[in-house]
């Protein structure tokens, strides 16, 4: 009788446990976790977490699971030492748990925290599984995220859509665009790059972004899914006699072409899309639309009409649902928006901290009303391309967030975002972030980072502290008026030339930091290594810093290289243009430590989502071509989007970059012989590495702390 009873109070446990997402979301963490606390959910109009305690457990209550799971993150960070990150989302908690000796309150009126830019579907999670998926939700819900961008499978709703208005799987295919460019595609820039895709992609695609709503809706965590934003391939007029405007060019790649408002077929084709999105993946409350996304061509388009058509559709789709716009550039147009009523808008500020649309009169990109009665998000953009690089304006997103939130505008902001390109970077801004709606005070930022210092790292050390706070008045602190698209790009990733500064076209980069100071973080972070050992986040964050001292030295050797030419020292350009190499391979070696920094791991994700040989290697052609040439040879030349995605990363430093380093050293070299001047092809150059095959190791290798020190030693000697 007692088994019986046993195995039915078992029973009732795991039922619990399974109908709860904390108390799944604490099993992941941890096996066993979920019986070392208390979880309560209460009714309430603001979101709010508490930390508390009844006996030998810790209590975390909230209004929902994501206020929930925010409070438990809380509490791991500030009460346990024990921060999760993506690189690493488990962790030991201790047998009994640290008291918590007074109840703690936090709350917020601002009700959205959104995550993701499209280009962070592509740059970062254009091959991810569920596994990977599963805790990159978790990792949302623990930093309040309640409003991700949910792009999985949009491709499956085009290929019905498209085959219902008749057109050939073949004609699908050179619409929709492969693996690692989707989220171009999706926001109306290109069309096909990247394709065709096989039929077991749309399937796995659909499969996977079921799981993602699902688990999202568990969490009380609303999806943003794409939604009709008058996109149509652009032979649609000769293929279904519509009327069309053609929005030119993107970087040399053709743009779909935009449905006109007037054209009788526009809300037919619209409820097309939102019947076949809701049969796949159900009613969403937020639906995204950015039509003439970064320099569409408006010609002949009546902007007013566009933006009551495109509201309308999704209006018929969910009369709750409100339309999500990303403030980028010249988008949303005011035409556009102005007579939307409000309450059915949310624009994110894509790029907050440096270029406000909020109505800030110091923004490049100003707007004098902001954004009239619609609700906004202070969002961060922070990486451009999913580049690797120390980057951040530490004290200034703090500083703008309160500014904003006080200012007249503060009645419409609604919340904060993460807009960023590429993810799985700089861990200490996006905490900083996530913080900010918790806070509702402003507060000092080295008293912060010195709280996370400890949170990350389980324990306080004075070397990790004087190198963060080092660190956070130098390469975290790029000056307000700086508009630069992200990291201080790494010089071993640009094409060469001898006036090199940046990697990609566009990044508007200016020195504000001494390189000497980045070094000398890295150096301090080192003293404390030993003290480390084993410890998953000071071992991630110091390659990260050591690696960034690498590629700072590469920046100070590079201009005694190119002098060392201009001057005809042969003997100096040849001890130079050596030494520059030889960092670039010490980098190579340093970032196989983690499997983070390694291009094996990149393209291992994509050869695992193919079935057959066929489809393995085009994913691993769509991996490998986005990092680098990112287009066809007019894309990446003419259009400007070669390394515009580049990464510092172990294999692609040694076999793509070095190479291309190699090949001009020698050609100045012979110069310098006197040979004749001749311009490199470095198109030709690039594109056989996009085409090839060849196995990286995706595992670790090496010591981290022993590599760390090895490579530091030679790049101060």
């Amino acid at each position: 009788m007692r088994t019986i009873s046993f195995i039915c109070m078992l029973c009732l446990t795991l039922l619990a446990q399974a109908a709860s997402p904390i108390q799944g979301l604490l099993e992941r963490i941890d096996k066993g976790a979920s019986r070392k606390f208390i979880i309560e959910q209460v009714k309430s109009p603001t979101d709010f977490f508490e930390l508390d305690q009844k006996g030998d457990k810790v209590v975390i209550r909230g209004n929902t699971p994501v206020s929930i799971a925010t409070g438990l993150n809380w509490y791991l960070k500030y009460y346990a030492g024990i921060q999760l990150s993506w690189n690493g989302m488990t962790a030991q908690l201790p047998a009994t748990l640290p008291a918590v000796p007074r109840k703690e309150r936090h709350e917020t009126e601002l009700n959205y925290r959104y995550d993701f830019n499209y280009c962070t579907h592509s740059y970062t999670m254009a091959f991810w599984d569920w596994e990977r998926w599963e805790k990159e939700i978790d990792w949302m819900a623990l930093h309040g995220i309640n409003l991700p961008l949910a792009v999985v499978g949009t491709d499956v709703v085009w290929y019905n859509v498209l085959s219902k208005l008749g057109y050939s799987k073949e004609e699908i295919n050179e619409f929709i665009a492969g693996p690692a460019f989707q989220g171009w595609w999706l926001m109306n820039n290109l069309e096909g790059w990247g394709g065709p895709n096989p039929d077991s992609w749309y399937k796995q695609r659909e499969a996977l972004q079921k799981q993602i709503v699902k688990r999202m809706n568990e969490y009380g965590i609303h999806p943003v899914l794409p939604g009709y934003s008058g996109m149509v391939p652009h032979n649609a007029k000769e293929r279904l006699g519509l009327n069309i405007s053609d929005p030119g060019l993107w970087c040399g790649y053709r743009r779909p072409a935009f449905l006109q408002p007037t054209d009788p077929r526009f809300q037919e084709i619209a409820n097309l899309y939102y019947k076949e999105m809701t049969r796949l993946y159900g009613k969403a409350d937020f639906y995204s639309m950015d039509p003439f996304h970064e320099g569409g061509n408006t010609a002949g388009v009546d902007l007013d009409a566009a933006g009551q058509a495109i509201w309308k559709a999704m209006k018929k789709a969910n009369p709750k649902a409100v339309w999500v716009a990303q403030a980028w550039q010249a988008n949303p147009r005011q035409k556009m928006i102005e007579n939307l009523p409000a309450g059915d808008l949310i624009v994110l500020d894509l790029f907050s901290e440096s270029r406000p649309q909020w109505g800030d009169p110091e923004s490049t990109w100003y707007r004098k009303e902001g954004f009239g009665q619609h609700d906004w998000l202070y969002c961060m953009l922070l990486n451009y391309g999913g580049n690797v690089g120390l980057h951040g304006k530490m004290k200034h997103v703090i500083d703008e967030f309160y500014k904003a939130k006080a200012s007249p505008f503060g009645k419409t902001m609604k919340g904060v975002g993460m807009t960023m390109e590429g993810s799985e970077n700089n861990p200490v801004m996006f905490e900083l972030l996530c913080e900010l709606p918790w806070r509702p005070e402003q507060f000092d930022k080295d008293e912060w980072l010195k709280a996370y210092t400890v949170a990350r790292y389980g324990k306080a050390d004075p070397n990790v502290q004087e190198a963060w706070l080092l660190l956070s008045n130098t390469i975290y602190n790029c000056p307000p008026p700086n508009t630069q698209q992200g990291t201080h790009e790494s010089v071993f990733c640009a094409r060469p030339g001898h006036n090199v500064y940046q990697a990609s076209s566009w990044s508007e980069m200016k020195p504000y930091y001494k390189p000497e100071d980045v070094i000398r973080a890295a150096g301090i972070m080192l003293a404390a290594a030993d003290h480390f050992k084993g410890n998953n986040n000071f071992e991630y964050d110091l390659i990260d810093i050591v690696r960034q001292a690498v590629a700072e030295k590469g920046r100070l050797v590079y201009p005694i290289m190119t002098d060392a030419y201009k001057a005809g020292e042969k003997q100096l350009f040849e001890a130079a243009s050596q030494r520059f190499l030889d960092l670039i391979m010490l980098q190579d070696q340093l970032l196989a430590t983690r499997p983070e920094f390694k291009v094996g791991t990149w393209i291992q994700q994509a050869r695992n989502l193919g079935g057959t040989t066929e489809e393995k290697d085009l994913y691993e052609w769509n991996a490998r071509v986005q990092i680098t040439t990112w287009g066809n040879r007019t894309a990446a030349d003419n259009g400007g989007l070669r390394d515009y995605a580049h990464k510092e990363w172990n294999g692609l430093l040694r076999d793509f970059y070095y190479n291309r380093w190699k090949v001009w050293i020698e050609q100045q070299k012979a110069q310098l012989n006197g040979a004749p001047a001749k311009k490199i092809d470095f198109y030709a150059l690039e594109e056989p590495w996009t085409k090839q095959t060849n196995s990286y190791a995706s595992q670790p290798e090496g010591d981290v702390i022993e590599m760390a020190k090895e490579v530091y030693c030679k790049i101060t000697k």
